[in-house]
């Protein structure tokens, strides 16, 4: 006789204590409601768990031997979702729902929690009870609270320079946590991780090995700079759960490692050269994707298939849904990163046949003379003095004595073009990219707000410099890397110099490359035209 559902049971019980299962009525959810919550940490909503796990072989969830993994587990919700899954695909092989639920949650299902209230977050999820063993758990066979959703409190290891030498995180920050605090020493790239795993699959009579790894990791740490400086730490949870070999591997990520940046560089090459990845699914606005959550440069899921070799499927979300969809290899002939929108490719290999120089080339590093951005120069012009553009409003001026400036002094009597190094828009398309650019006469410089493009010997050419960084062909070719606020040299690397003997319009940029009507129209899609208006 089939016993009645123990997830119900386990609802039936808990009603009169305000509990809600996670596991039926999902009207309302409780893990939407925490996915809609602004948060450091970052939760999955169902619906998009399920947009990942819908990429798994469907076979997976007839399979009563298929083991899954949530090294990071927050809400609890892929494994809830999983549950769900196996639970409808082997109500045949095993009919008595008890013995079923036992089995997928003893046998198949485990989690790692990033920290200990989470931990307790997705055993309350999964096991309708946040002690595994408890009466009202859904699972009768285990023997101690944790279940299969281990937490166990690591430590950072300290290096000399004050850095952990797993996550980087900063020691002035993190070594005065107290014992009853959090540290965020994430257990999957400390120490030992999989102990506690490698522990329960030996009772299990198991080897421990995953067919699925899927979770959504932290994304950075604080490491200790200046400005709130954060070090990206996502990447090493995807290449710890390669060392795993599992079959499949699914996370959901910022997208910013397409461009590489910050500690991301290596990663994104491994990436793009990677055949095994199978299909990206892009968000551009990060809110198409978590409600409620402001995170630049948007985030990605992508699934890994260690069995698959080919080109990767690459979709585009907005708010409409997908956008666009190109089955297309990651590593474009001389290109090092990732071309975010399908629609850039065939653009940028038109571009590439006339082998032309970068506009880069140009483009000056951090700091063109030497000043961060905190310097404020004398408010009035005195001997011997060179004018200071200070912040990002071109009117906030000052002077600074030219004998003080030690870098790039013979740029000090040029004309050449201002440009800022930081510019951030909170939409999802119709960009303008870039600040407005500005021609700066001889004798002035800038502080580390701005970047300097050139070194002309008459303002007509900076002129026509500037015309051509307007126009939205150019910058479109920004966008294509620039995925956050940040925009230093690499950004400009994918735009072709051009002959700045004349002033350059968007017409002739289209003309010269032979460009498409489709092509054009997406451009000024998501570019908008520069005009004076502009701040």
């Amino acid at each position: 006789m089939v016993t009645e559902n123990p997830f119900n049971e386990a609802l039936s019980e808990n009603q009169d204590k305000g509990q809600l299962s996670l596991f039926v009525n999902y009207n309302p959810d409780v893990l939407n409601c925490l996915a809609n919550l602004s948060s450091d940490e970052v939760f999955t909503p169902p619906n998009i768990a399920n947009r990942m796990l819908d990429l798994l072989p469907k076979e997976l969830w007839s399979n009563k031997d298929a083991t899954f993994l949530d090294p990071f587990c927050k809400s609890g919700v892929f494994l809830r979702e999983i549950v769900l899954r196996l639970n409808e695909g082997l109500k045949s092989q095993i009919p008595d729902e008890q013995e079923r639920f036992n089995h997928i949650l003893s046998t198949q299902v485990f989690g790692i929690g990033i920290t200990q209230l989470t931990a307790l977050i997705s055993r309350r999820t999964v096991y309708c009870t946040k002690q595994a063993n408890g009466k009202l758990s859904a699972c009768t066979v285990f023997k101690d609270e944790n279940g299969n959703i281990f937490y166990e409190r690591l430590e950072h290891r300290w290096s000399n320079d004050g850095k952990c030498e797993e996550c980087g995180a900063s020691r002035a920050e993190y070594d005065i946590i107290s014992e009853n605090r959090e540290n965020h020493a994430y257990a999957f790239i400390h120490g030992n991780p999989l102990a506690l795993l490698e522990s329960r699959f030996k009772e299990l009579g198991k080897e421990m090995k995953f067919d699925v790894i899927i979770g959504n990791p932290p994304y950075q740490m604080s490491d200790g700079g200046a400005q709130a400086s954060a070090k990206p730490i996502y990447h090493l949870f995807i290449q710890q759960a390669k060392k795993l070999n599992p079959n499949h591997l699914l996370m959901i990520v910022p997208s910013r490692w397409f461009a590489g940046g910050k500690g991301l560089d290596e990663f994104r090459d491994e990436m793009l050269n990677d055949k095994r990845l199978k299909e990206i699914h892009d968000y551009p606005n990060a809110a198409d994707c978590f409600p409620q959550i402001d995170l630049s440069g948007g985030v990605n899921f992508f699934h890994w298939d260690k069995n698959y070799n080919g080109d990767c499927s690459v979709a585009t979300y907005d708010s409409k849904g997908c956008s666009s969809k190109m089955s297309r290899p990651l590593k474009e002939e001389g290109v090092d990163i990732l071309i975010r929108y399908n629609q850039g490719v065939e653009i940028i290999r038109k571009i590439r046949k006339f082998k032309e120089k970068s506009f880069a080339d140009i483009v000056s590093a951090r700091k063109p003379f030497g000043l961060d951005s905190k310097f404020r120069g004398k408010p009035n012009k005195f001997e011997n003095s060179v004018l200071v553009y200070q912040n990002q409003n071109s009117a906030s001026i000052g002077y600074q004595d030219k004998g003080l400036i030690v870098k790039n002094k013979q740029l000090i009597p040029k004309y050449k073009v201002f440009i800022s190094r930081s510019y951030g828009e909170r939409i999802s398309e119709y960009f303008w990219v870039i600040g407005k650019p500005f021609v700066g006469e001889p004798n002035t410089i800038c502080t580390e707000t701005y970047l300097v493009v050139g070194d002309f010997d008459d303002r007509q050419t900076a002129e026509n410099v500037v015309s051509y960084m307007k126009t939205c062909f150019f910058r479109f070719l920004v966008l294509l890397i620039k995925n956050t606020q940040d925009a230093p040299q690499r950004v400009y690397n994918l735009v072709p110099m051009q002959d700045f003997s004349k002033p350059w319009t968007d017409e002739e940029l289209y003309k010269k490359y032979k460009l498409t009507k489709k092509e054009i129209a997406f451009i000024e899609k998501m570019v908008r035209p520069m005009d004076s208006e502009q701040d």
